[in-house]
């Protein structure tokens, strides 16, 4: 029986959306990207919030 915690899907796999933090540049990656190639930010998961 399914928990309300239970990951139903492996998302491991899953390319996710991040946002430079400096210039607002946004990529797509598996993982995190680094820095940003545009103004040399740092990139922030935009699925978690910044608070």
């Amino acid at each position: 029986m399914p928990h309300g915690q239970d990951v139903e899907d492996d998302t491991s796999d899953h390319s996710s959306e991040y946002e430079c933090l400096e210039c607002g540049a946004i990529v797509e990656s598996e993982t995190h990207p680094g820095e940003c190639s545009e103004c040399g930010g740092d990139f922030q998961n935009r699925a978690k919030s910044l608070e």
